[in-house]
């Protein structure tokens, strides 16, 4: 779904995982996660002009389970599908506030294998940066318009 409103303009997409082979976890220091099974939805947003994509995940009761945010150099929301080019960088976002940042050493292995230069490398810890501020200054519009965006693309299922 494309949308263009004064918290939110790009390309929305969902995921619902009516029935799967199997759970997916992610394990996050001592933390197990489960990310993916049965009646789970990710909502995917990609906003136009921002570096950044953001993939809400919720649960098979609609209750959020984790917000990963990909730092990347663009966002194509126009495209069908909607894509983006990832910068490694990743910020994870948990229902309680916790926030982590992932990959910074896929990052730098990128640099040394040539893949991005030490200049996209800045620009993405520069981004990864700002959408951290965001967050913690409850400014990140994205987060705030994930709901609403999730029962307008549920609505137009049925």
């Amino acid at each position: 779904m494309k949308q263009d409103t004064a918290l939110f303009s790009g390309a929305v997409t969902l995921l619902h995982a009516i029935k799967v082979k199997e759970p997916l976890y992610v394990q996050y220091g001592n933390q197990c996660i489960c990310i993916l099974a049965d009646g789970y939805m990710w909502l995917q947003q990609f906003p136009k002009n921002k570096h950044h994509s953001v993939t809400t995940m919720y649960d098979e009761n609609g209750e959020i389970v984790q917000t990963y945010i990909d730092i990347c150099s663009r966002n194509e929301p126009e495209a069908d599908p909607p894509w983006m080019e990832d910068l490694y960088l990743d910020i994870v976002l948990f229902p309680n506030g916790d926030c982590m940042f992932l990959d910074n050493d896929e990052l730098e292995e990128a640099v040394r294998r040539g893949d991005i230069s030490r200049e996209e490398a800045s620009f993405a810890k520069g981004e990864a940066d700002y959408v951290n501020s965001l967050i913690r200054s409850n400014a990140f519009s994205l987060l705030k318009s994930r709901h609403f965006q999730l029962k307008q693309l549920l609505s137009d299922l049925k």
